[in-house]
């Protein structure tokens, strides 16, 4: 996946039909009106209405805004390197994810109006190109996102890739809600790899600075360790330069001891104010 800034305005965003209304975007400093769905005690990152409020934390660094699920549709090259990055977790041409994407997608519904990029796509995994692909496949692309299938499918491959691997592995570690949505705004960005620069690296250095809770650590002391190697790793590549979303953020949430991540929330990403209150 490895979502990139887009100038603040990065496609992420995780839809399933569990999930409560999305909470709109409002006002200045971005507030989000009251949900109806109250959060529960201790509830971790899987619970719906926890999810829904990773998913808007996520898309206001990566879109600047809390409307997370408007982003089915989008596609574009952002020039980092990896291809067309498109919808709700910036699926990329060039890492292979589009790629099983619209192959899940046609193993849902065989012959969608996607399905005939899937030798193009296979043939430019791993690289920049758009040969095959262009403008034909970035219209098709927002024409199948009307497709509630496709929706779908987007949805299947953020949780099966993305949201479960993270949130399991913060509760494995003892991690609870906030650290569950470090871990996945980690895998998000970085990818689910174990090299230095991906999620399984990251983990792997903050676990040499401080133990996870499930090893008898603090949990402030593990998840300042992670953060601080994570913003190491952002800084290596021009379009994770702006750390705002470690620094005004996840490290305000954790400062603040607000481990289950319950509401209101107030924090910054690239200087823009935002508030989730309920």
């Amino acid at each position: 996946m490895h979502s990139q800034h887009r100038a603040g305005r990065i496609a992420i965003a995780v839809a399933l039909a569990v999930l409560p209304a999305t909470l709109a975007t409002a006002g200045i400093g971005h507030a989000a009106a009251p949900a109806a769905v109250a959060v529960k005690a201790g509830a971790g990152l899987d619970d719906p209405h926890k999810k829904d409020i990773a998913m808007q934390l996520v898309s206001s660094a990566e879109n600047s805004s809390l409307d997370w699920k408007a982003q089915y549709k989008y596609i574009e090259d952002i020039g980092d390197g990896r291809g067309y990055t498109g919808g709700i977790i910036g699926f990329t041409s060039g890492t292979g994810d589009m790629l099983e994407l619209v192959q899940h997608y046609t193993d849902l519904k065989p012959g969608n109006i996607l399905a005939k990029y899937l030798p193009a796509l296979k043939k430019v995994n791993g690289s920049d190109s758009h040969a095959g692909l262009g403008t034909p496949f970035t219209k098709d692309w927002a024409t199948a996102a009307k497709d509630t299938v496709f929706q779908q499918a987007q949805n299947d491959e953020r949780d099966r890739v993305y949201f479960n691997p993270a949130v399991g592995q913060a509760k494995s570690d003892g991690l609870r809600a906030l650290g569950q949505f470090i871990y996945y705004d980690a895998i998000v960005m970085h990818g689910p790899g174990d090299d230095s620069d991906s999620f399984g690296g990251i983990r792997a250095a903050a676990m040499k600075k401080a133990r996870t809770p499930a090893q008898g650590g603090d949990e402030a002391a593990y998840l300042n360790a992670f953060l601080d190697v994570r913003k190491a790793v952002m800084k290596k590549e021009e379009a994770h330069s702006d750390t705002s979303r470690v620094d005004t953020e996840q490290r305000v949430f954790l400062k603040a001891g607000n481990f289950d991540l319950n509401p209101p929330l107030k924090w910054k990403v690239y200087g823009d104010p935002y508030t989730i209150n309920s």
